[in-house]
């Protein structure tokens, strides 16, 4: 492995371990539970428009 690749993973292995130190299990809960109503409410909105469009 050549020293920037090396480089390049310790930085990026540092930065997320220095970010999950941050986050509290609150975060993480309540990013789960946005992300489940965004993915729920984008699959009603396309099951509406395409009854709307077969109704066209």
């Amino acid at each position: 492995m050549r020293a920037s690749q090396q480089l390049g993973i310790g930085t990026t292995g540092g930065t997320l371990l220095g970010i999950i130190g941050q986050l509290g299990l609150h975060d993480v809960l309540k990013t789960a539970v946005l992300a489940a109503i965004g993915a729920a409410v984008s699959f009603a909105v396309t099951l509406l428009l395409q009854r709307w469009q077969r109704r066209r």
